[in-house]
């Protein structure tokens, strides 16, 4: 084909975070199927200095800008390139795609399928390679040569008795081994070579074994639900049996290359223990605790996610989670490798976007309808920034269920903008109505204080609760998110499904805001957030409304991070602002009077949120809950941190199947259902309600 001619040229790749971007000589050299570089064109002559087969290999444009691209060999080693323009880039993908598919192809038809195969596992022992000992005498069996138990023929009865559990469970223990073994033994193969571990029918054989034992073992449960009926007589009225979580998580299988020790109960850690046995959430008190602002304290973590030290080694991890996902997959119940974690849970997350309090507190400060609907606008978009840990996409914990975070600022009331135009009827109601003063009648502080609490209220979908408070400027916010996550192939998705309302009480207005989308993008190099979607503030009584659009990068030309976004008066179809700009660096907001204002992100001041030291937070409080798995993280020990969090979701599981069982309802601690919704027990709304109706009765 005239499009397999041999290219060269010079190309940038990068080496690492110290050393940067490279510029080197490449090479592809079609006949042999192999893209080489060297340190220049005069060095063309010499050995090279790095080797890629492209037999099996992935060649992907990169998604964060127009002159990058990466080729993925089956080996697991990888080069990320850029060429100088888009139609260079273009050039290089095209020539590396077709030679990489002939000689895939060429391989496929020189090897017969998985089934005629010839090669022995039973050799790992061995010096040898398993490629040098394949012999054509060899068949499908003798590669597997795992062991097969077979049950009893000799023995059916109609009715499984205990006896017979005892002796599945046991034949499914031994093959639970075996299957260990088996993944253990594809694993240590070579990473180069006619075999490797990534080959294709190998990574299919670890996925379908390891669903196969997943079946198994919800089919054994089911046996157990069922042997507990006949105990009783019969199954309760209205019982379902459904299906479980996987047992065998993903994790166990993420170390190529490493024998993994499944260590027995007595040997795990102390930590891990006690997280197995803490009681379960409702067996605990349910009843909402009050925090004491007081006793929290300003907040020294400081953990930014800007290593990708983890991310680079664990690249074969990725490539092996990668081979078991389908485009549009659900995320929801696919356990996750550790290392990709950040050190806080997803409800902190939702805190964190409250990091400029200041400008929360400063919304009822507007002297108009107009001026609080975009001073609103402004706070929205300056909450994101904060909400990311440093510049790598890593994911937070998923929260388990009853788990909660408590947290508070607080921020002098000088530092609050006003309004210098601000009417007295603007804060006619504040005068009006005052709440309950504190018995000791201490003198009033000199500072604002927003308080914080969520809750994850569901584990079946993933629903977080959340509620802020600044009782002072009579005002709060409550919000539900259904995180629901999926596999595109080079990046993940995650919709934020749910509403939020902000309460302005002192003027008796409410505003509803949805949540943009966020995606993991380029999640085999160096992966980085991008927020997408179009999302609207509305406030029904003053007839404003905002339309802001998170703009994901076109895959030519375009910038990252891009907003814009416009405020309008229904009612007159005014246009009274314009925003536009980048969601974690500068914004430009224009106003209808001509006026523009610019807001420096990375400048602007964050307040430390003030959290309640470990001792004196509750067992399911977020940092007090993780806190082992923060530990080992931070230490950089990542088996240690994948035996707490399997703890942690281990417990939640057993905790989930025995309310199954019992048919016991969940019972939330701090929200409660409202239609689709999630509303928080004692929100402000009502307090004034029921302060305004003793005023009025006194009266």
């Amino acid at each position: 084909s005239d499009h397999m001619e041999n290219i060269y040229g010079y190309l940038m790749k990068y080496t690492n975070l110290v050393t940067g971007w490279q510029y080197r000589f490449f090479v592809l050299n079609n006949d042999a199927g192999l893209l080489e570089y060297f340190v220049n064109e005069q060095s063309r002559h010499l050995k090279p200095r790095g080797t890629l087969q492209l037999a099996g290999a992935v060649i992907s444009p990169s998604d964060e800008d127009s002159h990058t691209f990466t080729v993925n060999a089956a080996s697991g080693e990888q080069y990320k390139l850029r060429a100088t323009d888009a139609k260079e880039r273009q050039h290089w993908v095209s020539r590396l795609q077709i030679c990489t598919q002939h000689h895939t192809e060429a391989i496929g038809k020189n090897n017969p399928p998985l089934k005629s195969r010839s090669f022995s596992l039973a050799s790992q022992g061995s010096a040898n390679s398993p490629g040098a000992q394949r012999r054509p005498s060899q068949n499908a069996v003798s590669f597997f040569n795992v062991g097969h138990h077979r049950l009893p023929t000799g023995k059916r009865v109609p009715i499984v008795q205990p006896d017979h559990l005892v002796d599945v469970r046991e034949m499914m223990s031994q093959a639970e081994g075996q299957q260990r073994d088996l993944i253990r033994s594809i694993e240590c193969l070579p990473a180069s070579g006619h075999l490797t571990s990534l080959d294709q029918d190998l990574l299919m054989l670890k996925a379908t074994s390891m669903a196969t034992m997943n079946c198994l073992n919800d089919c054994f449960h089911i046996l157990q639900l069922q042997h507990a009926s006949q105990q009783k007589g019969s199954l309760p009225a209205g019982t379902t049996i459904s299906w479980l979580e996987p047992k065998i998580s993903l994790a166990n299988h993420f170390k190529n290359g490493a024998a993994q020790n499944f260590p027995a109960e007595i040997n795990k850690p102390a930590s891990v223990r006690e997280e197995q046995s803490i009681a379960e959430p409702c067996q605990l008190t349910r009843e909402p605790e009050e925090i004491n602002p007081d006793e929290e304290l300003e907040d020294i973590c400081d953990d930014k996610e800007d290593d990708l030290g983890a991310v680079e080694e664990q690249r074969s991890v990725i490539l092996h989670l990668l081979s078991q996902l389908k485009l549009g997959m659900d995320l929801t119940r696919v356990v996750l490798p550790t290392f990709i974690l950040e050190k806080r849970s997803l409800l902190e997350m939702y805190a964190d976007f409250m990091s400029h309090p200041d400008l929360f507190v400063a919304i009822t400060n507007g002297g108009s309808a107009e001026e609080r609907m975009i001073r609103f606008v402004e706070y929205y978009l300056t909450s994101f920034h904060e909400g990311r840990k440093g510049a790598i996409a890593k994911k937070p914990y998923n929260p388990i269920i009853g788990e909660t975070f408590h947290c508070s600022w607080r921020m002098p009331k000088s530092e609050v903008a006003a309004d210098a135009g601000t009417s007295s009827s603007a804060h006619s109601l504040s005068e009006q109505v005052t709440l309950p003063k504190d018995p000791e009648g201490q003198a009033e502080p000199d500072y604002y204080t927003v308080k914080f609490v969520a809750e994850q209220v569901s584990h079946h979908p993933p629903v977080s609760g959340f509620y802020a408070e600044c009782v002072e400027r009579k005002m709060c916010v409550n919000a539900h998110v259904w995180t629901k996550s999926k596999f595109l192939g080079m990046s993940i998705g995650v919709t934020m499904v749910g509403e939020g309302v902000l309460h302005l009480l002192e003027h008796g207005e409410e505003y509803t805001f949805s949540l943009p989308c966020a995606y993991a993008r380029s999640i085999l190099t160096v992966p980085w957030v991008e927020l997408g979607g179009k999302v609207n503030i509305n406030c029904a009584k003053t007839g404003y409304s905002a339309s802001i659009t998170f703009h994901t990068k076109p895959f030519y030309g375009g910038k990252l991070h891009r907003v814009t976004g416009e405020v309008k008066q229904n009612m007159t179809n005014t246009l009274v602002c314009r925003v536009q700009g980048e969601w974690n660096s500068v914004l430009e907001f224009t106003y209808s009077n001509g006026e523009t204002k610019y807001v420096d992100l990375t400048k602007l001041s964050v307040t430390r949120k003030r959290v309640r030291p470990l001792e004196k937070q509750g067992p399911f409080e977020s940092r007090r809950l993780w806190q082992h798995v923060t530990e080992s993280l931070r230490d950089g020990d990542i088996d240690k941190a994948t035996e707490h969090k399997r703890a942690l979701e281990e417990r939640q599981r057993n905790e989930e199947r025995l309310r199954a069982e019992t048919e016991t309802p969940w019972s939330t601690k701090y929200f409660l259902k409202d239609g689709d919704g999630w509303v928080y027990h004692k929100p402000l709304w009502k307090t004034v309600s029921a302060a305004q109706t003793q005023q009025t009765d006194n009266n």
